[in-house]
């Protein structure tokens, strides 16, 4: 079919942290240097700037600085200035203070909302002149003779059965210069390019986790404003990677979640489960107890460090945040490092097209920047964190503490695995621990304190197109054949929105996906045992509506 096409010099694919830093930073070069204008455009798969952004969020606020030194008196929305760290080890019914590790001291920082900080960062990008095309998503990577040259936006208005509605709109070609990749954790398209340029090669499989918060509104005067508190223990066992967090905010409003490894063992396991049990222990329950739930949303996280940071530069194109992989696990941050990295993505890019050259020689420069920046000063000496922590819960800690005692010199490298092959079998698994085989952590939610996932997806703002293919993409054969007696069918736990559900027909199950409770944190596509699921983006516009959060 033909399709309209747009001529830009540099393409943000991701309207997040990275490629809002990478678009404000153009506009700045362009201001710094004068000369013909750069064409630059910003594509966000969200109905609105930052409605797909979600953080715990504590910010560290170096690389804003760096960009928008007057960031307080140009506006910037702060929840509120830490003023307290707390850690806590949690069993059962009590709770140990512990002394706050050099990571998580937080003073200096910000508690904000991702949210309401992207939309704010997209009016300075939109101020610079920079035009960003919300309700697009990127769809497939344009190449010319190996290169990149571009993406191309989905079509619009097919229904169900695949056929054109009388609304249906092709998507657009926009053609680049450079692109740069910011489309976040296991982004469609970073995800199609490390694949087909093989751009992994060398590099450890990325380690993820999945972050599920709650926004609450509890009664004033219980813990102050700026309070930063992060759990260990309960309701996770020492085989399984995370922790809880409790984040202070004005009005008496707390932002509560837990994050947990996408590496364990147990096929029945159920992370938004276990958060429901995390909110039952005394010392949670006890804060949040009449209180009431405002908002829900669940992301996974890039925690694999440096070794698993793919080669992020190659003709025509650049990878930056979360889609690159740069985020700290052991700080439990990384929007600074995805604004730096959009940051230096940008000044490579602006340099390649003013000389005429975006080649991926020339696009290498990006490394190098990288390397002589606090990306790597950061990154490089906690390299091997979240992999330690594949030995248990102690080794982890102990290995922590050894790096931050010795900066991580030492070993060079611990190899890891991806998460999704260290799940084992129900027989394997539960040869070894003698248990019924029921969820682990099932909870029966009282829709006061705990909630079952459809309530959640209800408070996380989700709508999609309902007359429009599924964008999950599963291979359901496996399903029935090799997935549901090996694992028991996985989905219907480690998805957090209810998205797989197996139902009964007669003497067979039927897997039916609701794809409109997806919320898009890409768990599936990461967590699948057999990898038969897909993500790929919905109609422009479709998913969550993270305000505040």
């Amino acid at each position: 079919m033909e399709r309209e096409v747009l001529e830009v010099d540099v393409l943000i694919v991701g309207g997040g942290p990275a490629g809002l830093s990478a678009a404000l930073r153009l506009a700045q070069l362009q201001r710094q240097h004068g000369g013909d204008a750069l064409t630059v455009a910003v594509l966000e798969k969200g109905r609105e700037a930052g409605a797909h952004l979600l953080s715990g969020a504590v910010l560290d606020t170096s690389a804003l600085a760096e960009l928008v030194p007057d960031y307080r008196e140009r506006g910037m929305p702060i929840e509120a200035d830490v003023r307290e760290d707390r850690v806590y080890l949690l069993d059962g019914g009590g709770k140990i203070r512990v002394p706050t590790p050099p990571p998580l001291r937080n003073h200096g920082h910000l508690i904000i909302s991702l949210n309401r900080f992207g939309r704010w960062l997209a009016g300075l990008v939109e101020e610079g002149g920079v035009d960003i095309f919300t309700g697009f998503a990127g769809t497939d990577i344009l190449f010319e003779d190996g290169r990149v040259a571009g993406v191309r936006t989905g079509d619009r208005g097919i229904a169900r059965d695949g056929s054109r509605r009388a609304v249906f709109e092709p998507g657009v070609d926009i053609r680049a210069r450079v692109t740069l990749f910011c489309d976040g954790v296991r982004g469609n398209l970073t995800k199609q390019l490390v694949s087909t340029l093989r751009l992994d090669e060398g590099r450890d499989p990325q380690q993820y986790a999945i972050g599920l918060k709650e926004l609450w509104e509890i009664r004033p005067g219980r813990l102050e404003a700026g309070t930063v508190i992060h759990t260990l223990g309960h309701p996770l066992r020492a085989e399984e990677f995370g922790g809880g967090f409790i984040y202070a905010l004005p009005e008496g409003r707390v932002a509560v979640g837990l994050v947990v490894g996408l590496d364990y063992h147990d096929p029945l396991f159920d992370p938004h489960a276990a958060f429901q049990r995390f909110k039952l222990h005394p010392f949670v329950a006890d804060l949040l107890r009449g209180g009431q739930l405002l908002k829900y949303g669940a992301k996974a996280l890039p925690e694999g460090g440096w070794h698993t940071v793919p080669r992020c530069w190659m003709d025509g194109g650049l990878i930056a945040g979360d889609a690159g992989g740069y985020l700290n696990s052991f700080r439990l941050k990384g929007i600074h490092l995805a604004m730096k990295t959009g940051m230096l993505a940008a000044e490579t890019a602006f340099e390649a097209v003013r000389a005429g050259d975006t080649s991926a020689g020339r696009l290498q420069a990006y490394e190098a920047r990288i390397a002589a920046s606090n990306v790597r000063a950061e990154l490089y000496p906690v390299r091997n964190v979240h992999q330690a922590f594949g030995y248990g819960l102690i080794p982890g800690l102990a290995f922590s503490a050894w790096t931050v005692l010795t900066g991580g010199r030492w070993p060079e490298r611990i190899r890891g695995r991806a998460g999704h092959e260290r799940m084992q079998t129900l027989d394997e698994y539960y040869s070894h621990h003698p248990a019924s085989l029921e969820p682990s952590n099932a909870v029966r939610p009282d829709r006061m304190l705990t909630f079952d996932k459809l309530t959640n997806v209800h408070y996380s703002g989700t709508r999609h197109e309902e007359d429009q293919p599924s964008h999950l993409l599963v291979q359901t054969e496996v399903c029935y054949t090799r997935c549901g007696p090996e694992y028991g069918h996985p989905c219907q736990r480690f998805c957090p929105a209810n998205v797989y559900e197996m139902l009964r027909e007669g003497d067979r199950l039927r897997l039916q996906i609701n794809a409109s409770n997806c919320v898009h944190c890409k768990t599936c596509d990461i967590e699948d045992p057999y990898q038969v699921i897909t993500w790929v983006p919905p109609e422009g516009g479709g998913g969550p509506q993270y305000d505040g959060l």
